[in-house]
């Protein structure tokens, strides 16, 4: 199979093909850490993996509901469209199309146990993803834990989103 004189062969045969699909950006992360699969930037990222954590915070601490979220996820858009249907205000951090993404997705896996998409926080606590914010709703649970979210991120603030809307966070 592998004659003596051929091996350089085989062996830039080998490299050229994984540097086409690395090119392609389909080589997973670990293999070509130059490419980013999630979002549209193919730059270094610009946090930190405790920047992240430390925005994710941030983001939670200042808002009353937050939902980390991707744009194509159907569990996503069940969240939102409950929160739209009771009239919550919300924040909306689109992960596949912020810059961190990824890091702000491993930060909130570190942070709640869970890496799946949405991660739905209501007044600084992770109540799950889309089924469970459906399901707290249909329990009628949704809204008194909205209603109990401190002052300064009630309804109305400034940075929040308004009723019924999301703002998309970059």
């Amino acid at each position: 199979m592998f004659h003596p004189g051929h091996q350089r062969d085989y062996f830039l045969a080998i490299v050229s093909f994984f540097s086409m699909f690395a090119r392609a950006g389909c080589l997973p992360r670990m293999a070509w850490t130059g490419c980013r699969r999630m979002g549209n930037f193919t730059s270094s990222p610009s946090l930190s993996s405790t920047s992240c954590v430390q925005h994710v915070k941030e983001m939670v601490s200042q808002n009353c509901v937050v939902i980390f979220s991707k744009t194509t996820c159907p569990y996503c858009k069940m969240a939102k469209n409950v929160l739209n249907e009771i009239g919550a205000s919300y924040k909306v951090i689109e992960l596949d199309e912020h810059n961190d993404g990824r890091r702000m997705q491993e930060a909130l896996a570190q942070m709640t146990g869970a890496r799946t998409v949405p991660r739905v926080f209501i007044n600084g606590n992770c109540i799950g993803g889309g089924s469970d914010t459906k399901q707290l709703h249909q329990q009628g649970k949704l809204l008194p834990l909205i209603q109990q979210c401190a002052p300064c991120c009630a309804a109305g603030s400034s940075d929040g989103s308004g009723s019924g809307q999301f703002e998309a966070v970059k």
